[in-house]
């Protein structure tokens, strides 16, 4: 089985992010356990890149006035139209404010992958509101949304 960043991005989240306890976890053994699960090194260690990127990330400071998104052609052949509309969904609905919508285009582009899935999305959605202070109910929101859609034998 080819396992890609998403696939240990997903692992870490739901075993470590996600936790409940304020102990960090060592990322060496951290780390170790992803090699030891069968992950490959390159792939552990960009899922570590992106999300120390995303830890960097300085707060956008959100428009006064209502914005309308334009998407790069870069952008829109990584997001396709379905993507897209999650997102306008996701601003609509109050989930994602429009610097949120803008540090999660970030995440996008920051991966190596040619075009990222609804699914997938859904998840860096996740994962980008979890990093982000003050957004515990988006992140209830979202996270609804996420495992509402994922088959129940996954849980």
């Amino acid at each position: 089985m080819k396992e890609n960043v998403f696939d240990v991005l997903i692992y870490l989240f739901e075993n470590y992010m996600d936790d409940e306890t304020d102990l960090t976890p060592d990322p060496d053994a951290i780390r170790t356990e992803l090699l030891e699960a069968g992950f490959p090194q390159r792939e552990v260690n960009k899922a570590f890149d992106w999300l120390e990127s995303l830890s960097e990330q300085k707060p956008i400071k959100s428009a006064s006035t209502p914005a309308f998104r334009i998407f790069s052609s870069q952008e829109c052949a990584k997001l396709d139209t379905d993507c897209r509309g999650l997102l306008m969904f996701l601003e609509q609905s109050a989930i994602l404010a429009p610097a949120s919508r803008e540090l999660v285009i970030d995440r996008v582009m920051a991966l190596q992958e040619e075009a990222i899935s609804l699914e997938n999305l859904k998840w860096i959605v996740l994962m980008v509101l979890f990093s982000q202070p003050n957004e515990e109910i988006a992140f209830a929101r979202m996270e609804n949304l996420v495992y509402e859609s994922l088959p129940s034998y996954l849980h």
